[in-house]
């Protein structure tokens, strides 16, 4: 973090599309969001105003210094783009804004964002499901820089991800179905989650303690040799945890480098590990909870990127993910055994002329898993694992995108074959972006898009669950209109949109052999329609007493679904997140020590049964809505860093969903060290 940014205040201007790929754009400071070109991952228009830090302080703080910047380009999954070219809604969550927020994970980090639904098991992160505009965890792809490694085995796993938070440069989120940017896996929407390359620090180190014992520590090193950026980073949390059977421990490794080549070629490697024990209480029944859970996730991706007319990115991934899962906690008794793979290549095309950018992208993608409950017999068990199922996805993509003065369409199709049910099915999509002024942005985007059901979808059968071999695949269409005003201090969004879901995979509750299960199944037709609303509020240039980094930011989403079952108990579709109100506001309280309020309002649709097996029967798991509000205290001193962390600082009594309760107020404080 760059320090005495309170005494900054410069302005830029974009004089020119420069169509190169370093801008101003990782530098931005809080959690913004962006339009969407439908064929990119891309971070678009900040609703508030984008400012970018320097190191040097600005020897004149009173008069802002004009500086010219080329247009600002943003990473994508297929290909780059500017940001004035795009058309639907995206979330960016900056380092700056992951730095100065009270969190421990990626899952606590999401939860400030209105627009995403995150319902945590446990504590920072140990288990979490990430949902974007009505849809499960399983409907959401998570992207690692643009590879899909979503886990086939559950969406409860997707998180699980050797990455810490000081390695992240930034995490998009991009809302709505995106078959044609991640591939037919974004149902719903999905996260990339984009890693530091550069060596911006040549050592990082953050201890902390908290209540319930809690100790995280993270260790980050980067060097450049020649013409390589390597970085090494080391995380360690763990807890006694906040009730009876949830405390944890984690651990992540992961290193990376690249290779800087000529004419702004670039290589990139990444491999990465990430170890999980916990207590898993009540996570899937509240039948059992003593639930007891180990997970280790082994990961290896290779990416190039070559040429500028024409670019080439070729990619290589593979991800394995094992499991181990405890029906009742030290006993053999209910006890899994899950291993899978996912790996894959990728290439794509971009060529960018006078008519336009056109871009054509191939995956073939590999999915196994062998376990002792998922699967078909074997003909001879390998270790522990009994069976096994795989499947394999081919995808071709191709997208033109063209700008006319200040009218941008876009247009392409995914065809994507899988062997699950062997079938080849084509996902259009078109969108439109209009800037009638400078301030102004007009939006508009329809697609389809579609999931194939997970293999616990298809085969987890217990005493509390049954699966269906028999699932089709999902399919949605969606439409979307938004509309976003950028002027100086103040910013604002409103975005409409509705989907169409077809065949969708839920859990519902039935009578199996008269006991009560929850059984996996398609719905006929599951709709879902909704409003986005926000705005961002710079504070700093209308009362310098709260320092130049000064803002407010204000967000609401609202949903509603129907569904041609609604009289049925669900675990996902018909358990939604109607409501979701927060702000943020950060602020300087004198010299280097600041402060940042997180509140967050949100109400559920759905079945909700209070947790009899717990010591505190009759907590509110029946009441669906609540607010909670977190507070961080930082103190900047040179190179060192000193905060506290107050957590549901109120302490509120909820539920995320069901039965699994929350943690109360939870206090950390801890020492961060840059050395640049």
């Amino acid at each position: 973090m760059n320090k005495k940014i309170f005494n900054e205040q410069k302005a830029y201007r974009f004089r020119r599309f420069a169509r190169k790929a370093y801008s101003a754009f990782n530098s931005m400071h809080r959690i913004v969001n962006h339009g969407v070109v439908a064929g990119c991952v891309l971070s678009v228009v900040h609703t508030t105003s984008t400012k970018a830090q320097t190191v040097a302080e600005d020897p004149s703080p009173a008069h802002p210094l004009e500086q010219e910047l080329d247009e600002v380009m943003v990473t994508a999954s297929r290909i780059e783009m500017p940001i004035a070219q795009t058309a639907k809604l995206v979330t960016v969550i900056t380092k700056e804004q992951i730095a100065q927020a009270p969190v421990r994970s990626i899952a606590d980090l999401l939860n400030y964002a209105a627009n995403v639904d995150l319902v945590q098991r446990g504590g920072h992160g140990v288990q979490a499901d990430i949902s974007i505009r009505g849809g499960s965890a399983d409907q959401t792809a998570v992207l690692l820089n643009g590879i899909n490694i979503t886990n086939p085995h559950t969406g409860h796993y997707s998180l699980d991800l050797p990455i810490n938070l000081s390695d992240i440069e930034r995490i998009e989120v991009l809302h709505g179905p995106a078959a044609l940017v991640y591939g037919t896996g974004a149902f719903s929407g999905g996260i990339n989650i984009i890693t530091k390359k550069k060596a911006d620090a040549k050592a990082y180190a953050n201890v902390e303690f908290g209540m319930h014992e809690l100790r995280d520590m993270e260790l980050r090193g980067a060097v450049r040799t020649g013409i390589a950026d390597h970085s090494l980073s080391v995380g360690r949390g763990s807890s006694d945890g906040y009730i009876a059977n949830s405390d944890y421990d984690l651990y992540n490794v992961l290193w990376q480098t690249r290779l800087n080549l000529k004419n702004e070629s670039k290589l990139d490697f990444q491999l990465g590990y990430n170890d999980k024990k916990y207590g898993a209480n009540t996570f899937y029944t509240a039948d059992f909870p003593n639930q007891y859970e180990q997970t280790a996730t082994y990961m290896g991706t290779i990416k190039g990127e070559f040429g500028s007319t024409l670019k080439i990115v070729p990619i290589l991934y593979w991800s394995r993910h094992h499991d181990q899962f405890d029906l009742i906690r030290d006993s053999t008794y209910g006890r899994n055994y899950h291993r899978s793979d996912t790996y894959g290549a990728n290439l794509i095309l971009s060529y960018r002329s006078n008519f336009g950018n056109t871009s054509l992208g191939g995956e073939l993608r590999r999915e196994d898993i062998m376990s002792s409950k998922l699967g078909y017999p074997m003909v001879e068990p390998h270790r522990r694992y009994a069976k096994y199922d795989g499947r394999t996805i081919a995808s071709l993509a191709l997208e033109h995108t063209l700008t006319i003065n200040r009218l941008t369409l876009s247009a392409g199709a995914l065809l994507s074959h899988n062997t699950l049910d062997d079938k080849t099915r084509l996902y259009p999509s078109v969108s439109v972006s209009y800037r009638p002024m400078d301030e102004w942005n007009l939006y508009g985007s329809w697609s389809k898009s579609s999931r194939l059901p997970t293999f616990t979808d298809l085969f987890y059968t217990t005493e509390t669950h049954e699966g269906n071999e028999g699932l089709k695949s999902e399919k949605s269409e969606s439409a979307e209109l938004g509309l976003k005003y950028n002027r100086g201090i103040l910013s604002a969004y409103a975005t409409g949109f509705l989907m169409w879901g077809r065949n969708i995979i839920d859990w519902v509750e039935v009578e199996v052999d008269g006991k009560s299960k929850y059984a996996s199944w398609n719905h006929t037709e599951v709709n879902t329609q909704g409003v986005e609303l926000g705005t961002k509020l710079v504070l700093g240039e209308l009362i310098p007493v709260l320092g130049r980094k000064a803002s407010l930011g204000i967000d609401y989403a609202r949903m509603n679904q129907t569904c041609d079952t609604d009289n049925e108990k669900s675990l996902y579709s018909l358990n939604y997140l109607r409501d979701k109100f927060t702000a943020q506001l950060h602020h300087r309280i004198f010299g280097g020590l600041s402060a940042g309020w997180y509140f967050r309002f949100q109400k559920r649709m759905g079945q909700y049964k209070v947790y009899e097996n717990h010591k505190d029967t009759g907590r509110r798991a029946d009441y669906p809505f609540f607010s909670t509000l977190d507070l961080k205290l930082n103190y900047e001193l040179q190179a060192l860093d000193i905060y506290l962390d107050l957590n549901n600082f109120y302490d509120t009594d909820y539920f995320d969903r069901g039965s699994i309760p929350q943690a109360g107020f939870w206090l950390t404080g801890g020492i961060r060290y840059t050395f640049r």
